[in-house]
């Protein structure tokens, strides 16, 4: 497919990577973005590439590679549109300057992306990529097609309701995380009708979810829906300091309706800025209890 412009489909892709090891997405080494996913007319392995500045190229195996490449235009940002995109703070126009082909994508897919930020509550990103890893490599299944070794796609909304608490246990899972991703697969149908939703409705449903709340609902939409999401970085990014959500509102608001492109360019830059307090917490292993 052609992009009008130039296309950096990394950058746009890259939120929805669970860690170096995800095993329902890869780099290869030539470029190309292997990605699986179960979309409602079944699984699918895609392997996207560059097929020019402005263009990738997209093949799909599975029952659900139709679907997939139907897709694919929304999942790439075919549809953003910056061209009135007017950074007002010097750091936002420095990160633009750095990404200036940042497109944003949406999957469309609304378990998909909450299972994983469940996952991610509260535990050290590398707890969480390895929970991920171990539950998906068990429970979901082969990836179809030619998919690199290891690729599975992740396990259905029935499977995830059915996984006993011993085995989210061995995955280093605590009970609390693991209620809520059974509890949201129980839900998994009325989840996915939120598409059709106004996004101030997406966001009360799933921050309504026990065991959810704000975190949640925001690492969830932006990947589905591309609804924004401003998290506590900006403060330190742009003034130096933290401030409250009314602040960060304020801050962002000469750059409305592009705030969730602000967050984007700052972490596709590199200059987003999130300071550790003290030293990095361990890995915390619940399994050996």
């Amino acid at each position: 497919m052609t992009f009008p412009g130039v296309v950096s489909f990394g950058h746009t892709l890259a939120p929805l990577r669970r860690g170096p090891r995800d095993p329902c997405c890869r780099l290869a080494v030539d470029g190309s973005i292997w990605r699986t996913s179960l979309l409602p007319s079944g699984p699918v392995t895609a392997r996207i590439s560059r097929a020019g500045a402005d263009a990738a190229h997209c093949e799909a195996w599975g029952q659900g590679a139709e679907e997939f490449l139907e897709r694919l235009p929304a999942l790439l940002g075919a549809d953003d549109d910056a061209s009135d995109f007017v950074p007002t703070h010097p750091t936002v126009a420095q990160a633009h300057a750095r990404v200036p082909h940042l497109r944003l994508g949406r999957t469309g897919q609304v378990l998909e992306a909450l299972i994983p930020a469940v996952i991610e509550q509260r535990v050290p990103g590398a707890d969480a990529f390895s929970s991920w890893r171990v539950l998906v490599s068990k429970y979901g299944t082969p990836a179809p097609g030619p998919a690199p070794v290891g690729m599975r796609v992740l396990p259905s909304a029935d499977v995830w309701r059915t996984i006993p608490s011993w085995e989210f246990h061995r995955a280093n899972v605590d009970p609390r995380r693991a209620r809520t991703v059974v509890t949201c697969a129980r839900r998994a149908d009325a989840l996915e009708r939120l598409s059709a939703r106004p996004a101030a409705q997406r966001r009360e449903a799933l921050t309504s979810l026990p065991g959810g709340g704000e975190w949640t609902a925001a690492e969830t939409l932006q990947r589905a829906f591309g609804d924004y999401h401003i998290p506590k970085m900006i403060g330190w990014t742009l003034v130096g300091h933290p401030i409250d959500d009314a602040a960060m509102l304020e801050l962002l608001e000469p750059m409305r309706p592009h705030r969730h492109r602000v967050v984007c360019v700052l972490y596709a830059s590199g200059l987003a800025l999130e300071p550790r307090w003290g030293a990095r917490l361990p890995v915390q292993q619940i399994r050996a209890l």
